[in-house]
C-alpha cells in the first residue's frame, strides 16, 4: 500500500501542468485515438492549463492584492481570516486519506459506469480535493479515519450525481457536448441556482428582464460589453484601494485584460479535449452497449464565459461590502477573493446567462457562505491540523467556498447522527443514481 501511496504522491507532485495532459493521453489511447491525435490532445489540454494558470496569476497579482488592500482598509474588525480554496489541493494531497481516494474513486467509477449506475468517467483528478476535504471533515467531526474514508466514497458520489443530473443544461449552456463537470464546489452552486431561478421567474416585472451579455452590449453599447465591465471594476477597486493614477490604470487595463484572454485560454482547453469526449462516445456506444459516457473536468472550462466572468469580478466588492454589513458574520473575504468565478460558474447556466439574475443570485449564494463560513471555521480550522498545515499566526481560519450546503451538510449529519447518518446519505446518493441512470433513465435534468 505504500508504495502505491508513493506512486500516487510522486505523479501528484508533477503538478496539473503535467498530470493532467498524461491522463488525458492514456485517456485518448484508451478510447482508440490515433497515437498522433492522443498526443496532441494531451499537449494542447497542457497549454490551455498553462494559459489558463497565466490568466489567474494575473488576475491574482493585480485584483487580488488590490482587494486585499481594500479588505485591510475596511474590514480590520472581522476576526476569521478566509484563507481560501487555493490551498485545498496540497493539503488534500498531503494526506493519506486524500492519496487513497485516487485509486478507489477511479477503481468505483469504473464498476458504476460498467454497471450503469453513472455516466461520467471522472478524469479531473486534481479536483478530487474537495471530496478528500469533505472526508477530512468527517474524520475531523468523528475523530475516526474509516468514516473519513466513507465520507470521501460518499462525497465522489455526490459529485457523479449531481454531474448526470446537471450535465444537459451545463453542456448545452457553454456547448461542451460529452462534457460533465465534476467540481463539487461549482456544482454546489448549480443546486442554490435552481431554486432560485424559480423564484425570480414568478416577480413581476423582473422576470421579463434580460440581461445577459449580448444584450447588455446592445443596450449599452460600449458599456454593456464584458471587457469595458472589467475596466469598470478595474477602475472602482483601485480607488478604493487607494491606489494612485498610474497603479488604478494598470489594474483597469489588467482587469479588462483578464476578462478578454480567459475565453481563449478555456478555447484551448476544449480544443484538446473535443476529441477525447467523441472518442469516448463512439467507444461506449460500442463496448458498452450503447451506455452514454460523459468526461468530467474542471469548472476551469467554464469560466472564461462573459457572464461568469462579469459575475465573478462584481462579486469582489459585493463580498466585501457583505463581510462588514452581515450582523454575526465574523469572514473577512480574503484567499478567496480571486477564485469567486469557480463557486459561481455553474449558477450562471440556469439563470440562462442572465446577469443581474447572476448577480443578484450570487449575492443571496454569498451571505450563505459567509454565514456557514463562519460557523464551520472550527471544524476547517481543525482540518488543517489534522493535515499538518500551518496556517501560521491566523489562530481560527475558514474558507468562504468551503462554506457550502455540502460541507453543511456532512457536518450536521454528523453531529446528530454520527456515521451512521454519513452511510445513510451515501445510500441515499446511490439510489439516486441508480434510478436517475438505470430505472428512469432521464434526459439528464
Amino acid at each position: 500500500m505504500d508504495s502505491v501511496i508513493n506512486i500516487f504522491q510522486w505523479l501528484i507532485n508533477l503538478g496539473g501542468v503535467v498530470f493532467l495532459p498524461i491522463i488525458i493521453f492514456i485517456i485518448a489511447l484508451f478510447f482508440r485515438v490515433p497515437f498522433s491525435k492522443a498526443i496532441m490532445a494531451g499537449i494542447t489540454v497542457g497549454i490551455g492549463i498553462v494559459g489558463l494558470g497565466l490568466v489567474i496569476t494575473l488576475l491574482s497579482d493585480t485584483l487580488g492584492v488590490a482587494i486585499q488592500k481594500m479588505g485591510e482598509q475596511y474590514g480590520t474588525s472581522l476576526s476569521i481570516m478566509d484563507i481560501g480554496c487555493g490551498v485545498g489541493g496540497p493539503l488534500a494531497f498531503s494526506t493519506t486519506l486524500g492519496l487513497l481516494l485516487i485509486p478507489i474513486s477511479l477503481i468505483i467509477n469504473f464498476i458504476f459506469i460498467s454497471l450503469g449506475w453513472t455516466r461520467t468517467l471522472n478524469v479531473d483528478i486534481w479536483n478530487f480535493w474537495f471530496a478528500i476535504f469533505l472526508g477530512l471533515v468527517a474524520y475531523s467531526v468523528t475523530g475516526f479515519y474509516w468514516v473519513g474514508i466513507i465520507g470521501c466514497i460518499t462525497a465522489v458520489m455526490l459529485q457523479w450525481f449531481l454531474a448526470d443530473l446537471l450535465q444537459k443544461p451545463i453542456s448545452s449552456f457553454f456547448g461542451y457536448p460529452g462534457i460533465s463537470i465534476t467540481h463539487l464546489m461549482a456544482l454546489s452552486g448549480a443546486v442554490v441556482a435552481i431554486p432560485l431561478n424559480w423564484i425570480f421567474d414568478r416577480i413581476p416585472g423582473f422576470n421579463q428582464l434580460n440581461a445577459d451579455s449580448e444584450t447588455l452590449t446592445k443596450r449599452f453599447g460600449i458599456f454593456g460589453d464584458t471587457v469595458v465591465i472589467g475596466l469598470i471594476i478595474g477602475l472602482v477597486v483601485g480607488i478604493l484601494a487607494g491606489y494612485d493614477v498610474p497603479q488604478i490604470g494598470k489594474l483597469a487595463i489588467s482587469t479588462a485584460a483578464i476578462m478578454k484572454i480567459m475565453p481563449k485560454m478555456v478555447a484551448m482547453f476544449m480544443e484538446g479535449l473535443l476529441p477525447v469526449a467523441e472518442a469516448a462516445r463512439e467507444f461506449t456506444s460500442k463496448k458498452l452497449n450503447g451506455k452514454q459516457v460523459n468526461i468530467g473536468m474542471d469548472a476551469a472550462l467554464t469560466v472564461g464565459h462573459p457572464a461568469v466572468m462579469a459575475t465573478a469580478l462584481i462579486m469582489v466588492p459585493v463580498s466585501l461590502l457583505l463581510a462588514l454589513i452581515l450582523p454575526g458574520n465574523k469572514v473577512l473575504p480574503f484567499g478567496d477573493l480571486a477564485f469567486y468565478a469557480f463557486g459561481i460558474c455553474l449558477m450562471v447556466p440556469f439563470f440562462k446567462g442572465n446577469i443581474v439574475r447572476s448577480i443578484i443570485g450570487g449575492t443571496i449564494y454569498l451571505v450563505i457562505c459567509l454565514y456557514m463560513a463562519t460557523w464551520l471555521a472550527p471544524v476547517i480550522t481543525d482540518v488543517f491540523h489534522l493535515a499538518n498545515y500551518d496556517v501560521g499566526t491566523a489562530g481560527i481560519v475558514t474558507v468562504i467556498l468551503c462554506g457550502l450546503w455540502p460541507v453543511t451538510l456532512f457536518v450536521l449529519l454528523l453531529n446528530y447522527l454520527g456515521y451512521i447518518g454519513l452511510i445513510g446519505l451515501a445510500l441515499v446518493i446511490l439510489c439516486s443514481l441508480i434510478y436517475i441512470n438505470k430505472i428512469k433513465k432521464i434526459e439528464m435534468y
